[in-house]
């Protein structure tokens, strides 16, 4: 039913931006989706000139296409799961970059998938979700809708009372505790931290990790929290953290917990420790307020993840590397 619920929203918004869109006054044809290729005159003209063209690129599906695709990329995104190993714990890790405007989220979403797989090995599975214009045509957007098509899909090839669920959310936050969820000029809707406790709710995953880096992502804490699930964030609910902007490669939280940390141990909890250390020096040195990050461990998850790292043979650290290239991260606040 949800994954209905998510097509007729997917119609309704290429409805709604059929009508909104310059030169545009019904829904399209198949004649329009071939004349409108990705390259094509007609799908530059299509994206107008009301559309900054630094965050729609001309090379790319129209806004509507993009809409229209992501039923189809949420599946073919779900089938790329590899196998589950069978006796043993899995991890399932979703990578969630929100804000379209700046590389360092994508990066970060990129960077952890490449690093579970390489760490941890055939036990551990990765699906990413992200805004970003390099990205349109190879990864689901990272929206409310996808979030819940994710979980769904999730929870047909994950053993909830046995498999652990890993969240990763970068984006920026807001003092009202809601996660930036932007790829202008897409209708998306913002993500608070009480709908993220409520779609979670709605999902049979006994066993979660949920790290949310953002701003003031303190406030997803209170939510979250319960048995069975470790929450980990980049600052307290009043807090900034640091090292997103259009110049930076990764946030600080991100270098720190999976870059520094992740490559040296396979334990989430000893690594957020030796991150918030890490972190808490970097300010210390930038003259920064302290963004102080926050954990969580909800009765029981310490257990079930020691016995999932319990199968593992951790592999080779893995080196940083953005996609695309930028440059070093700057302490621009969330």
């Amino acid at each position: 039913m949800r994954s209905i619920l998510t097509i007729l929203l997917a119609f309704a918004a290429g409805v709604l931006l059929a009508t909104w869109w310059p030169g545009q006054s019904s829904a399209p044809s198949a004649d329009h989706f071939a004349a409108a290729a990705p390259g094509s005159a007609a799908a530059e003209a299509a994206v107008g000139d009301d559309v900054d063209a630094d965050r729609w690129p001309s090379q790319a599906p129209t806004p509507e296409q993009v809409l229209y695709a992501q039923p189809r990329m949420m599946r073919d995104a779900l089938a790329q799961l590899g196998p589950r190993v069978p006796g043993q714990p899995n991890l399932y890790l979703l990578a969630f970059a929100g804000d379209g405007g700046e590389d360092v989220f994508r990066n970060e979403a990129e960077y952890a998938a490449r690093l579970f797989a390489q760490r941890f090995g055939a036990s551990a599975h990765s699906l990413v979700l992200e805004n970003n214009r390099a990205s349109l045509t190879t990864r689901p957007l990272a929206s409310w809708s996808n979030l819940e098509t994710a979980l769904e899909g999730l929870g047909k090839v994950m053993q909830p009372d046995q498999d652990i669920l890993l969240l990763y959310f970068t984006s920026h936050g807001s003092e009202d505790h809601d996660l930036l969820l932007d790829m202008d000029p897409l209708p998306l809707d913002q993500l608070g931290a009480s709908d993220l406790a409520d779609i979670l709710a709605m999902h049979p995953f006994k066993w979660k990790v949920v790290v949310v880096n953002a701003c003031y992502s303190g406030g997803f804490v209170p939510p979250l929290r319960g048995p069975g699930t470790l929450v980990l964030t980049a600052a307290r609910a009043d807090r900034s953290s640091f090292g997103c902007g259009s110049d930076s490669d990764i946030t600080y939280f991100g270098k720190a917990w999976l870059v520094d940390a992740l490559n040296r141990t396979d334990n989430f909890a000893d690594a957020f420790k030796r991150a918030s250390g890490e972190i808490s020096r970097w300010e210390r040195q930038d003259k920064l307020t302290p963004s102080e990050p926050q954990i969580d461990i909800g009765s029981g998850i310490t257990g079930q993840l020691a016995l999932w790292r319990k199968g593992l043979t951790p592999g080779p650290a893995l080196p940083f590397r953005p996609a695309p290239a930028g440059n070093a991260s700057v302490a621009t606040p969330r």
